[in-house]
């Protein structure tokens, strides 16, 4: 397997004594969004809303769970879909770029990005509208493709509108954002992969992760070098105890050393870019931004997504799947995803079709069978049937996914027969936010 290098992360209980007020806020915030995920209550006191209003949280009491979907057409055979949603974040800050084929000469050619924002949206916005532009202004994108011209065409870019948005935003007062960027630049042989930061490029080729890019994290050692040759300190696994990616677009306060190069800096705006040649037993190309990566490990996503993709053509549902897998498992993040599929993509089979439907029927009569056993002693609520139906050996649950994967189709058995169960005159509705993940726009 094709692998970009990767940097096994520091032991984090060696690093418990640093605990900080920023990382209790986290573990607060967590545990009141899990109480309201899965109870549908709020917890809090009136010291915490005090502390509130002095320090606001990035999270909200209830998450924003419109997604955005989008699809493009099809072009050299490629086909690709979009989607993301806010979620628990206060703000929506990830952006995206999708150019199925490049202009002129480069038609062949298709160039798809994810920008994950942070400290606000600037930066991912204009990086979403301007970095392909600033690429193909470097003219190392020709038709002939001289692959290592093409790469540092690329590099080139980068560290080009890098240099732009800092003049910018020094004279127009931008905000202090920065902003991660996976990308993928797709020509008639090659794929490259593209990034800077702690989003993620995942190539699926028969049936497996073929290739993946690797995150840039303040404690992989050659980060962590860069990061002190430039007088700063990598603590809680963050760039001076604040930052956790070691590469990005914007960040300009990261970025202030005078008299070194920009890839010297505390925070580089350098991304690695890797080739990998086109074959025909590519099947689909996944990039997304760490609210997917920190929920779901790269085999189990493309596992998930296969299995999804025999089950469905239409790619935005895919791509909503994927989005409420992540949400269920917990992200707390924006979530963004693209899903761009070769023409070896798992096509849609009747078999896959007869195990979902034969699955749906064994996780109902479940449902059904634990009302029955539990009714008497009071009617059990979702967590406690997620919890129960988690516990027992299901067969044929998608790969990847497992029973959190299905919650959609238990949650709907269970509202189902709490409703046959519970008198017309005293039944109140509490469907939680868990499933009202279908709701798109």
């Amino acid at each position: 397997m094709l692998a970009a290098r990767r940097v096994p992360s520091e032991d984090w209980e060696r690093k418990m004594p640093q605990m900080t007020s920023f990382v209790r806020l986290l573990v607060k915030e967590t545990e009141k969004m899990m109480s309201y995920f899965f109870k549908g209550g709020v917890v809090g006191d009136r010291d915490e809303e005090e502390d509130e209003e002095a320090f606001p949280s990035p999270y909200l009491e209830r998450p924003i769970l419109d997604k955005h979907l989008e699809e493009g057409p099809s072009a050299g055979g490629i086909v690709f879909a979009l989607a993301s949603v806010q979620g628990w974040r206060a703000q929506m800050e990830d952006a995206h770029a999708c150019v199925p084929e490049l202009p002129g000469e480069l038609a062949g050619w298709g160039f798809y990005a994810v920008y994950d924002g942070h400290a606000g949206s600037r930066v991912a916005q204009y990086c979403s509208r301007h970095l392909l532009e600033h690429i193909l202004a470097t003219g190392a994108v020709t038709p002939d493709e001289d692959k290592e011209a093409v790469k540092e065409g690329i590099r080139e870019g980068f560290l080009s509108i890098d240099r732009h948005m800092h003049r910018l935003g020094r004279r127009e007062g931008w905000d202090r954002s920065g902003s991660t960027a996976v990308a993928t630049m797709i020509s008639p042989r090659h794929v490259y992969f593209i990034n800077c930061g702690d989003s993620r490029a995942v190539l699926c080729r028969d049936g497996s992760v073929c290739f993946y890019t690797e995150d840039h994290k303040p404690f992989n050692p050659r980060e962590r070098e860069r990061i002190q040759n430039a007088g700063g300190t990598v603590t809680l696994q963050r760039v001076n105890g604040s930052l956790a990616v070691s590469r990005a677009l914007g960040d300009f306060d990261f970025k202030e050393v005078q008299w070194r190069a920009p890839t010297e800096q505390l925070v580089s705006p350098e991304p690695e870019v890797y080739e990998v040649e086109r074959s025909c037993r590519d099947e689909f190309l996944v990039l997304a931004c760490d609210g997917v990566w920190d929920t779901i490990g790269n085999e189990d996503l493309c596992a998930f997504v296969r299995s999804r993709l025999q089950l469905s053509s239409n790619l935005k549902d895919v791509c909503g799947q994927v989005i409420d897998l992540c949400l269920y498992k917990g992200s707390q993040d924006n979530i963004s995803i693209t899903l761009i599929c070769f023409p070896g993509a798992p096509q849609v089979s009747a078999e896959a079709l007869q195990r979902e439907a034969e699955l749906e029927e064994l996780l109902e009569s479940r449902v059904a069978d634990i009302f029955e056993e539990q009714h008497e002693e009071g009617l059990p609520d979702l967590l406690y049937v997620m919890k129960y139906m988690s516990s027992e050996r299901i067969p044929g649950l998608p790969p990847g996914g497992g029973i959190t994967s299905k919650r959609n189709c238990i949650a709907a058995a269970y509202y189902k027969l709490r409703e046959e169960y519970t008198p017309k005159d005293t039944l109140v509705s509490s469907w939680t936010s868990g499933s009202h993940l279908e709701r798109t726009t």
